[in-house]
């Protein structure tokens, strides 16, 4: 009896046989990948040049280059004008989540006691909490994505965060009487509160401003006034929104009163370098370095102007989320004095000013608790000893951030690109083998594949292919970001294949019990050759993507430079 071939073997020896095949297919994926890198090159090679990148997000200036310090002088002065009469920030609770939406406490901070009503107030946040809070249909809407495809429920939650975030701001810009705050000025002219909310849409913060009617000489309170004072991080340690610290006009104007402008940039890239690292599931080990890195580098430079900055956790919410960030707060003594020639330099002894500042930090540390319960901050400070003491919640991803993880950039940026689009293509190459390999068993399988989970096999290609092509350094990471997304995902419907490819291999076995298993040859024996290899070339994209973030978002690798001579000098 003749042998009848599958249309896969039958495409395979078309061109030879399995060999020859395999050699012609990776000499098309390369050449292919070659014209795919050209052609991204001319396309969007100029917003990828190597380079600096901005130290602060939304700001096109690097403060660490001599040069720029008169432009940078004219921007501070223009911050400074806009971050007059702010009075206190007051944070959000909560991740913006459909099940823990942002809400404010009720009780004022005693920062703004002096400049609002209280019953007023407490009327106002109520109006925001019921606004902050999500429909049931929201989060309807995004429980069935996360079963269905992930990459469109996180979508979905952003376009539902930006949309919250808009009506917020328009209720307090527009509609709001203003009727909490004393002023008469700010209540005639609706001014004087503000809704900002961090670029991952996960912190927002409500900043309350002076009207100028006060007539109050200690309103606004100077920086070391506000001390100790809390700086949160956005984000949550999540691949999609690692830790960040936001430094925006207000925040950077108010710490030009104690540390140079360059050097609270300088401290802020680098924090949030390694603030990337984070992992959330594993924040106990993986926020070790950052504790490090604020001992060996950020306090002996803060400690110069008599300031100090410390990791904390605030606002814990009756669900158990906490929220991460700083604490700033003056150490004990006078500043130790340095010679600055004025340029973006600074040396760092680190025996003598660490050692100097040991005593003062620890002493200041004992009255941080007494500070925090006058002024009713919920938190405490994180070091190595309570840091075992945080709570740190797995879900159901985190088996998928042991694959994909942030981490830092390898360099190289044309070399990854190459790589990615050789197995980019590779990926949607095998792809089409498989559903071939599928098709020759049953159409039932095809369809199983194709919609378990729907269309994620296919979607990595024209995602990938989005990421390569998009301009500007942050686009292009936050796109590739969606992309890993789509290649994560997709492994469920390569474990689809191969418990079709099994189920069938059984079912022949019992037809014919001379085949052979786990044969490498293109019968039924090989079920299992087109989805593992495409379950290996995933978890290589995977890691591949992480690096081709890391070299997108972190351009200046001496942030992660473990002298702090280097890191300042950079």
């Amino acid at each position: 009896m003749p042998h009848c071939y599958t249309a896969l073997e039958e495409l395979i020896y078309t061109f030879g046989g399995p060999w020859l095949f395999g050699l012609l297919l990776s000499g098309l994926l390369i050449l292919l990948a070659l014209v795919l890198s050209v052609a991204r090159m001319k396309f969007a090679g100029t917003d990828e040049l190597p380079g600096p990148a901005p130290t602060q997000q939304g700001s096109q200036i690097d403060h660490s280059f001599p040069f720029l310090e008169s432009l940078n002088e004219v921007l501070e002065t223009n911050r400074a004008e806009e971050s007059h009469g702010h009075v206190h920030r007051m944070y959000f609770m909560g991740p913006n989540t459909f099940s823990e939406p942002w809400h404010l406490p009720h009780t004022p901070a005693e920062q703004i006691t002096e400049i609002v009503y209280e019953d007023a107030f407490n009327r106002f946040v109520d109006e925001i909490n019921t606004l902050a809070a999500y429909q049931w249909w929201e989060g309807s809407i995004y429980s069935i994505l996360c079963i269905l495809a992930y990459p469109l429920a996180w979508s979905w939650q952003q376009w539902r965060r930006r949309k919250k975030l808009q009506r917020l701001r328009e209720f307090v810009r527009s509609e709001y009487d203003h009727s909490c705050l004393r002023s008469c000025r700010s209540r005639a002219l609706y001014e004087g509160l503000k809704v900002t909310a961090t670029p991952d849409l996960m912190l927002g913060y409500l900043d309350f401003f002076l009207g100028g009617d006060e007539k109050r000489p200690d309103l606004p309170p100077r920086l070391r006034q506000r001390f100790p004072m809390s700086l949160i991080f956005g984000g949550d340690g999540s691949y999609m929104a690692p830790f960040s610290l936001h430094s925006d006009s207000v925040l950077t104007s108010l710490m030009s009163q104690a540390v140079q402008p360059w050097i609270w940039h300088r401290l802020v890239a680098g924090l949030n370098a390694q603030l990337r690292l984070v992992r959330r599931g594993n924040l106990k080990a993986t926020f070790l370095p950052v504790l490090n890195w604020l001992e060996t580098h950020a306090d002996p430079a803060l400690g110069v102007n008599g300031v100090r900055v410390d990791l904390a956790w605030f606002q814990a919410t009756a669900l158990g989320y906490c929220q991460l960030g700083l604490v700033v707060y003056t150490v004990e003594g006078e500043p130790v004095t340095a010679e600055l020639d004025g340029s973006p330099r600074i040396k760092i002894e680190q025996h003598s000013l660490v050692q100097d500042m040991l005593a003062d930090a620890q002493l200041s540390r004992s009255r941080i608790k007494d500070v925090f319960m006058r002024k009713r901050i919920t938190g405490g400070i994180l070091d190595s000893t309570t840091l075992r003491t945080l709570i740190d919640r797995r879900d159901f991803l985190y088996p998928f951030s042991l694959i994909l993880h942030n981490s830092k950039p390898v360099g190289h940026q044309d070399l990854v690109g190459l790589v990615i689009s050789i197995l980019l293509l590779a990926d949607f190459s095998l792809v089409l083998l498989t559903f071939l390999q599928l098709y020759s068993y049953s159409m039932a399988d095809v369809l199983l594949v194709l919609f378990v989970l729907p269309l994620a096999i296919l979607s990595p290609f024209p995602a990938g292919i989005n990421a390569l092509f998009s301009h500007g350094p942050r686009r292009s990471a936050g796109l590739a970001r969606v992309y890993a997304l789509w290649n994560i995902t997709s492994l469920v419907n390569v474990v689809v294949a191969l418990i079709c490819g099994f189920v069938h291999y059984k079912s022949s076995t019992k037809r014919h019990p001379s085949t052979q298993p786990w044969n490498l040859g293109t019968d039924e024996s090989g079920w299992w050759l087109f989805p593992t290899g495409l379950m290996l070339l995933k978890c290589i994209q995977a890691r591949l993507v992480d690096w081709h973030v890391g070299n997108l978002e972190i351009q200046d690798q001496a942030v992660y430079s473990k002298d702090p001579n280097i890191f300042w000098q950079s």
